[in-house]
């Protein structure tokens, strides 16, 4: 292509002026441009607290002291002592943190928005409310009001033209990347209130709502999925907690019976996006192996400067009873719940959620298509094959 076209079409492209084009940007450069990035306007996240950003408390409590320690200084909304992995996915994509769609305060929806909430599940019947079904029709009435909002800013006699700066652009929505990271909560809550058999045998159900959502999505304009699956649910600290049998144990010390329900989910939702895919002809969909990136942390642990036991964790205490990270208890004159002096250290914040310092690792680890497939970098996932 001729270089000043090629320049054109690009100028275009990064101001919205047209749409992706059928073949990537580097095939449109002409091929060999693995340089090219696909510059998503938007992004849309889909989850519970691994990306969760402030929905919950929003909506319910706020989350407590130490949580925001390691980086924001004070409470930020993330079930964290700092970032979250859906942060360090913004600042590659290079796209301000998304803002919690049920945050009403100091909110921009210019760039995306995140409708994960913490204990979010795919099912309804879980710790939330706010199940992934739920999930997608805010997202649908996001765009319906977003769109009449800003045609209303646009017609003749409209003089609240600052407004716009914080919406977003309804031709961006076919544009954006969706991400989703959910599922955890489903089998974690199934493994303390049920059996794991009754679990494994819920998976078609959690793999069938799923694709539902991806297909609501797609209807509404969605093209560019980035999806992650669960990650082994029976290396959380609370899971080896909760399961003394040591019978029931890997190498690393997880549970061994909890992960391999994961990676069941797991190999039936790589079957459904590879379904999904030749189903839904412009949709390009990739699939993230979050559970093997996690899992390689816990086993390198101690490599890669955290503490080798998996079992410990930084905030909240757990001795024969927990203490959730934000409370505290006084047992026989000793003060519980404090935190530790160097998160950093830690691959569990709170026996639940990952540290910023392992949320960091996971990003720089999956961020680059390590752990993608197909094989492809957060940044040029629209380069993504159609299966159709």
């Amino acid at each position: 292509m001729d270089p000043l076209k090629l320049r054109r079409v690009l100028v275009l492209l990064f101001l919205g002026l047209v749409g992706w084009p059928m073949t990537s940007v580097s095939a449109a450069a002409g091929g060999g441009g693995d340089s090219a990035s696909c510059r998503f306007p938007a992004v849309y996240n889909f989850g519970d607290s691994n990306s969760d950003k402030g929905g919950i408390p929003a909506a319910f409590d706020a989350i407590q002291s130490p949580n925001g320690m390691t980086f924001f200084g004070h409470p930020s909304g993330r079930a964290c002592d700092g970032h979250l992995i859906i942060d360090f996915m913004a600042e590659k994509l290079k796209v301000p943190y998304l803002s919690a769609y049920l945050d009403s305060v100091g909110t921009s929806f210019r760039y995306g928005a995140n409708f994960a909430t913490g204990g979010s599940s795919i099912r309804p019947g879980g710790y939330s409310p706010f199940h992934l079904a739920v999930q997608v029709s805010q997202f649908i009435q996001f765009k319906s009001r977003t769109t009449y909002l800003y045609n209303i800013l646009h017609s003749p006699n409209s003089t609240a033209i600052p407004m716009e700066s914080s919406i977003a652009r309804p031709r961006e929505f076919s544009k954006a990347l969706y991400i989703f990271d959910i599922a955890q909560n489903d089998l974690f809550h199934g493994f303390h209130y049920s059996f794991e058999e009754q679990v494994r045998a819920s998976i078609p159900d959690m793999i069938n709502t799923f694709s539902e959502a991806v297909q609501q999505l797609y209807k509404e304009g969605a093209r560019y999925f980035w999806v992650h699956n669960t990650g082994p649910i029976g290396c959380l600290p609370y899971s080896i907690l909760y399961n003394k049998s040591p019978d029931n144990r890997d190498s690393n010390g997880c549970v061994e019976s909890q992960n391999e329900v994961s990676r069941e989910f797991n190999r039936q939702l790589k079957s459904r996006l590879l379904k999904l895919g030749k189903k839904l002809p412009l949709a390009r969909i990739i699939h993230i192996d979050m559970y093997s990136a996690k899992y390689l942390l816990i086993s390198k642990a101690k490599t890669q400067g955290f503490v080798k036991n998996p079992v410990k964790f930084c905030c909240g205490s757990y001795y024969g009873y927990h203490i959730d990270c934000g409370k505290r208890e006084v047992v026989n004159g000793t003060v519980y719940g404090n935190p530790c002096k160097d998160p950093s250290r830690h691959i569990s914040w709170d026996g639940i959620h990952y540290s910023e310092a392992a949320n960091l690792w996971i990003a720089n680890h999956i961020l680059n298509g390590s752990f993608s497939d197909p094989p492809l970098p957060i940044d040029k996932a629209c380069q993504a094959p159609r299966y159709a």
